[in-house]
């Protein structure tokens, strides 16, 4: 019910869905390009669209009263930024002790434009052993989907590539504030 539902208010707002799924019970989803306040709800609407049980992790402000219910209810985690966990080995270990597992994360990390994508969603990605599936909001198709799914490799800057080419003609709400699909270059 819910699916058709979520099927029917995307086709209203004039949205198709795409899902090439990877054969597998674990996964991270990366979410992109992530520009709008609006890739939420379409996101979230498309995944209950396809039956896609997601669990994805967010700022900590996201869950406060009065929506913090609301957003753990979507299958949400918080993410505290400040602080220094290991959030990568933590969301290894949830996969291992997890028989099944669809964390979906926005490599960005934020709605405006930067020059590089944080990489946690590859290092948990390879820690874990699964594979990463890419999924989009393209606003100048109207189209939400994932697909493209690759488990990562020992050469980051490879996969990056990879990633690169499947987004290189999606576009976010606001194009201008897209990422580039970069590794962070820490300086030593």
């Amino acid at each position: 019910m819910l699916s058709r539902l979520s099927l029917w208010i995307l086709s209203k707002l004039g949205w198709a869905v795409q899902a090439d799924y990877p054969d597998v019970k674990k996964y991270v989803v990366i979410a992109a390009p992530h520009t709008s306040n609006w890739d939420f709800p379409l996101g979230i609407l498309a995944a209950k669209a396809v039956n896609l049980d997601i669990h994805w992790m967010g700022k900590h402000a996201l869950f406060r009263w009065p929506w913090g219910w609301f957003f753990r209810a979507l299958g949400g985690t918080p993410v505290y930024r400040e602080q220094s966990l290991n959030l990568i080995q933590q969301m290894a270990e949830l996969f291992a002790q997890s028989e099944r597992l669809v964390l979906a994360l926005a490599p960005e990390g934020t709605r405006k434009k930067k020059d590089h994508w944080k990489t946690g969603f590859y290092y948990i990605a390879r820690t874990a052993n699964v594979p990463i599936v890419m999924g989009y909001l393209d606003y100048g198709h109207k189209q939400v989907g994932i697909g493209g799914a690759f488990y990562p490799g020992n050469d980051i800057e490879t996969d990056f590539n990879q990633i690169r080419q499947f987004y290189k003609n999606r576009r976010g709400k606001i194009p201008q504030n897209e990422s580039l699909i970069e590794v962070h270059q820490r300086e030593d």
